[in-house]
């Protein structure tokens, strides 16, 4: 859907700031010259009639400069997004309109999403929106866990990180794997299912954010397998990314279908702009797609 409204409002500028470039620069010089031309009894009216524009060029002259700044707005800078599942609870919730730092990771062109300029990759730990590498027509969000060259291990709800050493650099603990520590902070403020879910802190290689997980599920057999790689790990190919959802067992992320190419990376979730609660049950007399709260002390900017 984002991809057409996107399609539809270039091809909307498009036209409007043609109709009106070509009245402006070929059509008004000869009304004014035949303005110019008119003999001096001819009133002021009947001159500005002939420098009048159409209806239609009058509406492209007005709309071409909001649209325009929507769609640089939209495509180079900010974009907003809604959150429809609960795949990154406990970090974001169900109805929480986000802001998307589209220029994080690259400037693109609108709908060829072909990048002109180069300002940044991906890093670990970042909340990303990227276009979902089975249907690329579909929006997903998700957390950065593994970046080019590292090994991924993700057994018994144990997250391992193995990072590769790079000639030059010293990189603590590099080519041996780093178990991921938790700090449970409680239990059943969050649930799925009725079921009680944990809250804890993780430590994502220096990272701080939280995660929620159910101790009395077992995990999803149908893991993504890697050719060459062990049921449960992966190694991240070059120029691809390994993502996570915070609720670790309710997402379907890249340990059930694999990595996210750097030119899928739409940008990086920044700020919570308002956050609604759809409570309402479907015997109300109120549709449950109207918001039942406005969860105000959620706005702000979204934190690891």
């Amino acid at each position: 859907m984002a991809v057409y409204f996107e399609l539809i409002l270039v091809l909307a500028t498009l036209f409007t700031g043609v109709v009106w470039a070509v009245d402006h620069f070929v059509f008004l010089p000869k009304r004014k010259v035949i303005a110019a031309g008119l003999p001096e009894n001819v009133d002021d009216e009947a001159r500005e009639s002939i420098l009048q524009e159409s209806a239609l060029v009058e509406n492209c002259h007005g709309i071409f400069p909001v649209i325009g700044f929507v769609l640089i707005l939209r495509s180079f800078l900010y974009e907003p997004f809604q959150i429809p599942s609960g795949s990154m609870m406990p970090t974001l919730l169900i109805g929480d309109f986000i802001l998307v730092e589209k220029y994080a990771y690259g400037v693109k062109l609108p709908v060829i999403r072909t990048k002109v300029i180069e300002t940044g990759r991906p890093q670990r730990g970042d909340s990303v929106v990227f276009k979902y590498p089975l249907e690329p027509t579909v929006d997903y969000i998700k957390r950065v866990v593994g970046e080019p060259g590292d090994t991924v291990r993700y057994l018994n709800k144990k997250l391992s990180i193995k990072t590769p050493c790079i000639d030059g650099q010293n990189i603590e603990n590099c080519g041996t794997f780093q178990k991921i520590d938790i700090d449970i902070v409680s239990q059943g403020d969050f649930q799925a299912h009725g079921y009680p879910l944990t809250e804890a802190n993780e430590s994502l290689l220096g990272i701080e954010h939280k995660i929620l997980f159910n101790p009395s599920q077992a995990p999803r057999p149908e893991y993504f397998n890697q050719t060459g790689t062990r049921i449960g790990e992966w190694i991240v190919p070059e120029g691809e990314y390994f993502v996570m959802g915070d609720n670790r067992d309710n997402s379907l992320d890249s340990r059930y279908w694999g990595f996210v190419p750097e030119e899928n990376m739409v940008g990086k979730a920044v700020f919570i702009w308002t956050s609604f609660e759809f409570n309402r049950a479907p015997e109300d007399i109120i549709p449950t797609w109207v918001p039942s709260n406005i969860r105000t002390e959620r706005i702000g900017k979204i934190g690891q």
